[in-house]
């Protein structure tokens, strides 16, 4: 199965085209009406499930894990949002979408596998979603993803993808452009569109066999959110029926994006280089102890 990396549009642009994009911006957030101007801000206690707001409180991994299943190894799920949050920012985004539909303006689409969906970020969203990254999900990647940069997170692209019969209907198999990536369905009714994961991996092997103990398909509940690395192996599988919209975010770390141009080993998360660090030191331990075999027998034969 060929991955795909899943890319920011505007993620490899010259500054002449990011400045285009600002312009873009700015031009969106200055005509669209708002129809909820509370989401535009954090106002936590409405926003979250008093659960997830406990964990993060106490900002312990005690906590956390307290609220979290681990149905797979580095694939978290809890309860995160309220279903008054859900309602109004689909809402919103329908909203939105009207309002680009009746103006005619182009917008630019979350990333370069959807065809459909929006960046939150493009129409004023990107103080909230900040705040979202700096202070509810850096401090879980800080603890359960130090090293793929959980603890620098620094930026962050959101947006809302949707899927069904008239939308994008599945995803195929990628990576996504992120160190850590929240994924929250925020609903509506549907049947499908489980999330398949399949390991994680470096460059160097992301198009290497999957073992089983890998595979873990996981069902979206509305409200709930899933947190995995973004080199996590993943897609989703067809919406069969109904509406199925979910918000995303994804978190980066200039820091370790740097330090990963000079790193050859990335055995700490990547599974096969983990394997292969393994079987070096097998044959390692397996050389010198024939060595000392032969070694053993060579003084043996001097002797007699």
């Amino acid at each position: 199965m060929m991955f795909r990396t899943r890319i920011h549009n505007d993620f490899l642009e010259s500054g002449f085209q990011l400045q285009k994009h600002r312009e873009y911006r700015q031009k969106i957030i200055s005509n669209y009406q708002r129809l909820h101007h509370e989401l535009y801000n954090m106002h936590a206690a409405n926003f979250f499930a008093p659960s997830f707001l406990k964990a993060i409180s106490e900002n312990t991994e005690q906590g956390f894990r307290s609220i979290m299943s681990e149905p797979s190894p580095g694939i978290f799920t809890f309860e995160m949002l309220q279903p008054r949050f859900c309602e109004m920012l689909q809402a919103e985004v329908e909203n939105f979408e009207k309002w680009v539909h009746e103006t005619k303006f182009r917008i630019m689409r979350p990333n370069t596998m959807n065809k459909y969906g929006c960046v939150l970020d493009d129409f004023g969203m990107e103080t909230m979603l900040n705040k979202l990254m700096e202070e509810f999900i850096s401090p879980i990647a800080k603890i359960f993803f130090p090293e793929v940069g959980g603890n620098t997170l620094d930026a962050h692209h959101g947006f809302v993808l949707e899927y069904g019969i008239d939308r994008d209907v599945d995803l195929g198999f990628h990576v996504d452009d992120s160190e850590v990536t929240l994924n929250i369905c925020l609903g509506k009714q549907f049947t499908g569109g489980e999330l398949f994961f399949r390991g994680v991996r470096c460059e160097n092997h992301v198009n290497s066999e999957t073992k089983p103990t890998e595979i873990y398909d996981y069902t979206h509940v509305p409200g709930q959110a899933v947190l995995h690395r973004g080199r996590h192996r993943h897609g989703a599988r067809a919406t069969t029926s109904g509406s199925r919209i979910n918000l995303l975010l994804w978190c980066r770390s200039s820091v370790f994006r740097e330090i990963r141009k000079y790193q050859k080993d990335f055995s700490s998360w990547c599974a096969d280089c983990q394997r292969n660090k393994k079987e070096k030191k097998r044959q390692t331990v397996a050389a010198i102890k024939l060595e000392l075999l032969r070694k053993d027998s060579r003084e043996g034969q001097t002797a007699t």
